[in-house]
């Protein structure tokens, strides 16, 4: 088995390996991985040490295969000050994901302190993997350690994780890296219905970031609000141990599973 989300497999494209495999579908990613992906590839379109990546927007397009995918980035709207990058995902010769970023100049200004509390302390030790019910994949990928809730209990969680595995071969991953492939996690880790029931997608994934994070492991802080008739929407505050880093938030459909065959 790999020991990589992605393998190379030639110029701007990678074969997505098993660890990506996301909870609805084994034949599809987790949303986390790609959106990784795509943030690598902003971070090193016409590189600016000058600068800091402010928010970035990923789209999912459609399914992304466990498969080959190509990405490219390209500087959208260059500036002095701020500018704008737009990275794309491309499987079996279409569009599958796309993600634009707002990076801004780095400045000596004084420093704010956030105003919401700090998160839990990283436990010791995590609990027994369980999948409950999920396609396995992506969540054996990354090492759960649950501060309150779980994947497998309905409503808010709070939840470090860290990647178990790089996100591309031979490479260390970067901390918006580490970020994106963390965040995408805020519907799951907060889930409000039956998983057997009910699905609750999100096709996209907002984070805003007020500085890096550091270090290896991420605290997901997440709750899903839904509405009779209406979206979802998962939001979470996202730290490392250092503290607050920013904030993520997820659009989600939400609408009857297809009964399973058999059943």
């Amino acid at each position: 088995m790999a020991e990589c989300f992605y393998l190379p497999a030639g110029d701007d494209t990678w074969l997505a390996t098993v660890h990506t495999t996301g909870p609805w579908d084994p034949r599809a990613q987790h949303g986390g991985p790609p959106s990784a992906l795509l943030g690598r590839a902003i971070q090193r379109c016409s590189q600016r040490d000058d600068m800091i990546v402010a928010r970035v927007t990923c789209d999912i397009l459609g399914a992304i295969p466990v498969g080959e995918i190509e990405v490219r980035a390209r500087l959208a709207r260059p500036g002095r000050s701020v500018e704008l990058l737009e990275a794309v995902a491309r499987a079996n010769g279409r569009e599958v994901a796309r993600a634009t970023a707002w990076r801004v100049l780095r400045s000596q200004s004084p420093a704010v302190p956030p105003r919401l509390a700090d998160p839990p302390a990283l436990p010791k030790a995590s609990p027994p993997g369980a999948t409950g019910g999920w396609v396995d994949g992506y969540l054996s990928a990354v090492e759960w350690r649950p501060a309150k809730g779980h994947f497998t209990q309905r409503g808010p969680a709070t939840i470090w994780a860290r990647m178990r595995y790089p996100l591309v071969a031979d490479e260390e991953t970067g901390p918006l890296e580490r970020v994106l492939a963390i965040a995408d996690s805020g519907n799951g880790a907060s889930s409000e219905l039956d998983l057997h029931s009910w699905h609750f997608i999100n096709p996209e994934l907002t984070v805003h970031l007020h500085r890096e994070a550091v270090g290896e492991w991420i605290c997901l802080d997440a709750q899903t609000t839904i509405s009779t008739g209406g979206a979802g929407l998962a939001t979470s505050t996202l730290s490392d141990l250092d503290g607050l880093v920013g904030v993520g938030a997820q659009a989600l459909l939400v609408a009857p599973r297809p009964p399973a065959a058999g059943r």
